[in-house]
């Protein structure tokens, strides 16, 4: 009964913070850290204990799943260098230079528990990056490079964690045992992730041949793909978070939603959409139900004279560090990059100051750090302690909420005036798809017609059916060429006359409802088709500007 009732309080408060955050000037994981912390404090709050393995395996693959499908594979080609330079290569640096740091200023950490430490410090968090970093903060090319990097240095970051935790019990570690078997579990974790998508493929398009099947069949099926990819990595013993990540990269190629029936496509739309907003927000809620108990006891070691403000600076002082390394990659791969291009002879977008130090403040880091930190062993082979382990959970909270702080901060304000033309082109694309689509829809449904003129009653009924269809496609032409004259005028009056006869049709069915002439199913029925295409001209109004 526990479970159930703070699995729906948790329910209630990420429906409440999506409220808040339309009144409250911070970003949504904020305010949902903020809750989780208010539920768990004062004493007598709510208290959860996090299970890190239920925890990963939970929340971690579907959401995960859902940012690499979601992420713009052309620009995740294009940008692979940079995104790669960033989800492994910044997190191996990270872990030799924070670790190192961090046994020099507190050596009471040994070298490989400081390695664990600077190992969950290096991802940074997919679902915070992404509402941090909006559409309307920086370019959409440095918000692809920093979604691309927080999905994939989730694997590398856990990778190396786990050599750190083994060297830190058994008192062995080898560099070379170490990269074969990174490697080894890095592509095992790709290969569990395809051969999943892969069956998960197969199957989908096994029970369309069926036919006749429900479409919330083919949804569950999808569904289960990203923890089916998880569990066979794991079992492998390779990375579940890049197979469900690989999963999510990969799925369009596969041709696998051709596999879907309609309703199948819709309601899996709308379920990615809910899933992904109600698993961030559990995520954020849970981070914060932990932060209370972990700050409550702050380790002897970072208060020597007994004030609150040591913990505070020596946690700021181990974040400015992090941060100090992740902009001195930066740089170090944007010269390379750039020197690499000029050898070639090739014209490269430069990153300039003001977008390295986006790039730098975007480094937040959120629940896989808190997750893997609690992960460590509380105990050594031979029975002793693990040492230091409640001084780098301490480090690793105050991290979180220090970089998320930083970021929500200071991220507005130096990213404030950075050109954004790269959505000019994004809409302009989506506009070519619109026209370019309706075009070659009106030139098949016409050489249908014309392949039936031997046929007089076939070639009635097609020429019938024609003159319901073209104009309907010719409409979305008009909608879509926003360059055409004409479409500037006709576009606003087109979309208030269709929202007018829609706002008519549902005030007659809410008629025909209450003098019982239809039932409530028959209603829903109808009203769903009128809300999704409110629901299109709304989307077409906030693309257009109109």
């Amino acid at each position: 009964m526990a479970v159930a009732t703070l699995i729906l309080l948790l329910l209630v408060l990420v429906a409440v913070s999506g409220v808040l955050v339309r009144f409250l000037p911070l970003p949504l994981p904020i305010i949902q850290i903020v809750l989780g912390i208010l539920l768990a404090w004062p004493i007598d709050g709510l208290h959860v204990e996090m299970e890190p393995a239920l925890f990963l395996l939970v929340f971690v693959p579907p959401l995960l799943f859902i940012e690499g499908l979601l992420l713009p594979k052309r620009e995740f080609r294009e940008l692979a260098p940079q995104i790669f330079g960033l989800a492994f290569g910044l997190v191996f640096f990270t872990v030799v230079v924070f670790g190192y740091a961090l046994h020099w200023l507190l050596p009471v950490v040994p070298l490989p528990v400081a390695f664990a430490l600077a190992a969950v410090l290096s991802p940074t968090d997919a679902l915070a990056v992404s509402s941090i970093v909006g559409r309307d903060i920086v370019p959409a090319r440095i918000r692809h490079i920093l979604e691309g990097e927080s999905l994939l240095n989730d694997a590398s970051g856990l990778v190396v964690l786990r050599f750190a935790v083994a060297a830190a019990l058994t008192g062995h570690f080898s560099l070379g045992e170490t990269a074969i078997t990174f490697w080894l579990v890095a592509l095992g974790g790709v290969a569990a992730g395809l051969v999943t998508l892969w069956a998960t493929s197969k199957a989908l398009r096994i029970v369309a041949k069926i036919g006749d099947i429900r479409p919330e069949v083919q949804v569950m099926i999808l569904i289960l793909l990203p923890f089916a990819a998880y569990l066979l990595a794991e079992e492998i013993h390779a990375s579940g978070i890049l197979a469900a990540v690989t999963a999510g990269l990969y799925t369009s190629r596969t041709g696998l939603f051709g596999a879907l029936s309609i309703p199948a496509r819709m309601q899996n739309a709308a379920l990615v959409d809910v899933l992904s907003f109600t698993f961030n927000g559990a995520i954020f809620l849970m981070l914060g139900l932990q932060l209370p108990g972990i700050i409550r006891t702050v380790p002897s070691e970072l208060s020597l004279y007994g004030t609150v403000w040591e913990p505070v600076l020596a946690v700021l002082t181990l974040t400015l560090i992090l941060l100090a390394i992740r902009f001195a990659w930066i740089v170090f791969g944007s010269a390379v990059r750039g020197a690499i291009n000029r050898w070639r002879g090739r014209e490269a977008q430069r990153l300039t100051g003001r977008l390295k130090v986006v790039m730098t403040l975007a480094g937040v880091r959120g629940a896989i750090t808190l997750a893997g930190i609690l992960s460590l062993p509380l105990v050594l082979p031979d029975g002793s302690p693990f040492p230091a382990r409640d001084l780098v959970i301490f480090i690793a909270a105050g991290v979180i909420i220090c970089s998320l702080v930083v970021a929500s901060v200071a991220l507005p304000a130096v990213a404030r005036g950075i050109p954004l033309e790269e959505e000019d082109v994004i809409a302009n694309e989506e506009r070519l798809a619109r026209v370019t689509a309706a075009e070659a829809a009106i030139a098949r449904i016409e050489e249908m017609v014309e392949e039936s003129r031997d046929d007089p009653a076939v070639y009635e009924t097609r020429m019938a059916a024609s003159q319901q269809l073209i104009p309907f496609y010719r409409q979305r032409i008009v909608l879509g060429d926003a360059d055409d004259p004409a479409a500037q005028d006709l576009l606003p009056v087109i979309g208030a006359m269709t929202e007018a006869a829609l706002d008519a049709e549902r005030a007659a069915l809410v008629g025909l409802l209450r003098s019982h002439k239809i039932n409530d199913t028959t209603m829903r029925a109808i009203m769903s088709e009128v809300t999704l295409t409110l629901a299109l001209i709304a989307k077409k109004k906030g693309s257009t500007g109109h």
